[in-house]
């Protein structure tokens, strides 16, 4: 994740229709800056994030990434690293094999790699657990193993869509601290899609609002704190 230059993402008139929905983005994402995308329910948060890995191809408009058009290249060519809320781990894959996949798919790992796997366990408070199998950790360890395969990658831009959703709150807050850590270390370029107002106060140095399948504000998190003129918004900031 470790970049010499942050990796901005510039998300340029992108339209995208999925069914009968519709959805319109036009939304700058500061590099080296972490970035909270809330929003109603279905409004379009994760919409947005696919389409910024790659899971989702636009129907019009551009993506960039680090000054790059990454608007038709495969996931897996794009700079990114994603944890998502259900961690995405292999159930008969023990953990250094589940985080060796952030390495190379093929499982083709040199001496250095495994080092690499054994010292991002121990980065997340996860050191020696190699062997263990996912079944066997709890919500939270989980959650730090898929952390682990994201910092193995070293890819410039993190995605995160709802990583601590599924967690207790005295868990929410451990791994929030541990995602300011390690961004402080790292410098990369963090998008985060939460529900949760306390954590985009807690995270976020920028925050969008989308509804309706659009953003209705992209701000530095002092401004947007502050705004109330925005429909829905102000209920949001105010749970």
């Amino acid at each position: 994740m470790t970049a010499s230059e942050p990796s901005g993402i510039r998300v340029q008139n992108v339209g995208l229709t999925l069914g009968t929905r519709k959805f319109r983005f036009d939304c700058e994402l500061p590099g080296g800056a972490i970035t909270a995308i809330t929003g109603p329910s279905g409004s379009g948060k994760s919409t947005l994030l696919n389409l910024i890995a790659g899971f989702e191809t636009p129907d019009s408009g551009k993506i960039s990434i680090g000054g790059s058009n990454v608007t038709a290249l495969h996931p897996s060519q794009r700079p990114v690293s994603l944890v998502f809320q259900d961690n995405n781990l292999f159930a008969h894959l023990d953990l250094a094999t589940n985080i060796g996949l952030g390495i190379h798919p093929a499982l083709k790992l040199t001496s250095g790699d495994r080092k690499r796997i054994s010292e991002a366990l121990e980065r997340v408070g996860l050191g020696g657990y190699e062997k263990r199998m996912p079944g066997t950790l709890s919500g939270g360890e989980r959650q730090r193993a898929a952390f682990a395969r994201a910092l193995v990658r070293q890819r410039p831009v993190l995605l995160l869509d709802e990583p601590f959703a599924a967690l207790d709150p005295g868990l929410r807050q451990s791994m929030a601290r541990l995602l300011l850590e390690l961004h402080r270390e790292t410098g990369n370029t963090v998008a985060i899609v939460t529900h949760d107002a306390g954590e985009v106060r807690q995270l976020a140095d920028h925050a969008l609002f989308i509804d309706h399948g659009e953003v209705a504000l992209q701000a530095e998190i002092e401004v947007f704190l502050m705004r109330r003129d925005v429909p829905g918004l102000t209920e949001f900031l105010d749970l």
